[in-house]
């Protein structure tokens, strides 16, 4: 928690709070452990980030809490499926191109990637030009400048948005993977910590948590962690890559000539160079295994994220760790259901908000509804293919409530 809390003051004060707001933030951390993970780094104003943005102001204003504060998972690319995705925003009937980029970098290149410059384009078919009125309009509020990352630049047009939209009385504080990465580096520059003596250690952690994964995917879970990266993902040129973990050694893959000791010291490097970012595991290793906070994510992490406690405890287990797995088996309702949670107003959030009501008005509307009402026909479980598969495993007993793989929701 004390990595974690320094971690937060530090994404505050870089985005211009001041030192005393920047404590109050990890203080409010420490005291109400909860991060809203459910959006990829998108504009506050993409109707899915939108809708589950207000669903955590209506938690905060209930807590009486000021500090809003999100991870937004910026190891994807611009394009999630057809002109959706970070690189997108729909707005009044039209498409909108967020940094005015063409398809092939959308489809190549990550958020995260430095490999700028980036810059608020909203446009349409006609290149340079914003797509239509209301992007002209959004166009002027987002920054005017160029930024090495659309991460970066997402963020600080985020805070542009709060500011002219959102109540004075919240704060927004956005962290993504390449903050991550520096966390994930406090943790292994200290050769005391946790994650430097065991997840790193001598090796056999890490290879015990890849282990159980494998075995999820031999199994009725399969599908719900995917091995896609083995703890960290490779950055060049704007791109990640997957790698393996080979003896003690990160590897690029065959023909790659990347390669990364396991070890702390050449992690924390290569995390400080910005050559690896952590992977989804690995980050909710740090941000909420660990120290003990609760993440409110999609309909996916509802299963994903118990199941990611699971290997690690599973590792634990072999290591014989007994205080840390006692800690784990204390958690209540580590992770819950946040994102994707209420049902869509309208459309176009921007428009819904410039001609007609406020963002309290939106949230007074939906607190005086029914849990049922506001969430509509929960289309994002019933529509999903991994979900049905579960419920036929359920139906059949193959998955069930006592299952050890569930012991540790």
């Amino acid at each position: 928690m004390s990595f974690l809390r320094r971690c937060i003051e530090r994404v505050a004060l870089g985005s211009g709070t001041d030192e005393q707001e920047a404590r109050q933030a990890a203080d409010q951390l420490a005291a109400s452990p909860v991060i809203q993970s459910g959006p990829h780094c998108h504009l506050l104003f993409e109707p899915d980030a939108f809708y589950t943005h207000l669903f955590s102001l209506l938690g905060l204003g209930a807590h009486s809490l000021r500090w809003h504060i999100c991870y937004n998972a910026s190891t994807v690319k611009f394009i999630e499926r057809p002109k959706k995705g970070p690189g997108w925003l729909h707005l009044d009937g039209d498409a909108v191109n967020v940094f005015g980029l063409p398809r092939s970098r959308m489809d190549s290149y990550s958020v995260c990637g430095f490999n700028g410059p980036y810059r608020f384009m909203l446009s349409g078919r006609k290149s340079g030009e914003p797509a239509n009125a209301a992007a002209a309009r959004l166009k002027a509020i987002l920054p005017n400048t160029e930024f090495s990352s659309a991460a970066n630049a997402i963020k600080t047009g985020n805070q542009a948005i709060r500011k002219k939209a959102f109540p004075p009385q919240v704060k927004l504080l956005q962290f993504d993977d390449i903050d991550v990465a520096d966390l994930v580096a406090d943790h292994l520059e200290d050769a005391g910590s946790w994650l430097s003596t065991r997840f790193v250690g001598n090796g056999s952690f890490a290879h015990s948590i890849l282990e159980a994964i494998d075995n999820l995917n031999a199994g009725p879970w399969a599908g719900w962690i995917r091995r896609t990266t083995d703890l960290f993902w490779g950055l060049a040129e704007g791109k990640i890559f997957p790698l393996r973990l080979g003896g003690n050694v990160l590897l690029g893959g065959y023909g790659s000539p990347f390669e990364v000791r396991f070890s702390p010291v050449d992690i924390a490097a290569a995390l400080r160079q910005r050559k690896i970012v952590p992977s989804l595991l690995t980050t909710f290793l740090v941000i909420s295994i660990l120290p003990g906070m609760r993440v409110l994510g999609g309909c996916r992490q509802t299963v994903y994220y118990p199941l990611m406690r699971y290997v690690v405890a599973h590792a634990l287990d072999r290591s014989e760790e007994r205080d840390i797995l006692k800690a784990l088996g204390a958690d209540g309702r580590p992770g819950v259901w946040g994102h994707r949670v209420l049902k869509p107003n309208d459309g176009y959030p921007f428009l819904e908000i410039e001609t007609s009501r406020s963002i309290l008005d939106l949230l007074t509307n939906y607190a005086e509804q029914s849990l049922e009402q506001a969430c509509g026909d929960l289309a994002s479980f019933t529509s999903d293919p991994v979900w049905a598969e579960l419920s036929t495993c359920i139906a059949n007993g193959t998955i069930h409530a006592q299952s050890p793989e569930w012991r540790w929701a």
